[in-house]
């Protein structure tokens, strides 16, 4: 998110299996394409809607250039589901250049109903998404317990990649990656979402559980 976790990212002797970049957080930065073709490890990219935690308030234009401006270097696009409308031709570049597409949704404030859920998957397995992310407020045991549920039960045509936001949020992701969710994102640095590990926390946390 910031130029300073790009620079980490690029010196790392034990770096994550990938690295997303948040092109909405990182205009600033200098030579970030550069840098970002020079990581250890592939790149998910991203250009975060501002409803969904979207940096510097973009329009759905300049996110959609700024995708397909780093789509050359991405392993994964990640798009949210309420941007498939604006974002058709990043998703149409992603096919034809190989690019796995993370179809996403963010709901800061709550955990939906399982039904809500579950026709949220079942849309973005419609459009064809490799992965589908949900991050939600996981504050009480109810929320996560739903969220939980819905990756444990719910047999949708793609991976589910699903962490919670919040006061619970640490141990939703350690939960959920037992689970089987597929990503599980953490920071590199000081954490900058409610609820998110840092890597070294997440790997320790996780080590302590499989040797239990």
């Amino acid at each position: 998110m910031t130029a300073a976790d790009l620079r980490r990212a690029g010196q790392m002797s034990l770096p994550p299996d990938l690295f997303e970049l948040r092109l909405d957080s990182l205009l600033c930065a200098k030579r970030l394409e550069e840098r970002a073709r020079g990581l250890p490890r592939p790149v998910i990219i991203t250009a975060r809607h501002p409803l969904e935690g979207g940096q510097n308030n973009l329009s759905a234009g300049s996110r959609r250039d700024l995708l397909m401006q780093f789509l050359p270097i991405a392993k994964y696009v990640d798009v949210e589901l309420r941007s498939v409308a604006t974002h058709r031709s990043v998703l149409d570049g992603a096919k034809r250049s190989g690019v796995g597409t993370i179809i996403s949704f963010h709901d800061l404030d709550n955990t939906p109903q399982l039904g809500s859920l579950r026709a949220k998957a079942e849309r973005a397995s419609e459009l064809r998404g490799t992965i589908f992310k949900v991050a939600t407020r996981t504050d009480s045991p109810i929320q996560l317990a739903r969220l939980m549920e819905f990756v444990s039960v719910t047999a949708p045509r793609l991976p589910i990649s699903a962490m919670g936001i919040g006061k619970l949020g640490p141990v939703s992701r350690l939960a959920l990656a037992q689970c089987g969710s597929r990503l599980i994102y953490t920071a590199l640095g000081r954490p900058r979402v409610a609820g998110q590990l840092g890597l070294n926390q997440f790997r320790n946390a996780l080590r302590q559980l499989k040797s239990g």
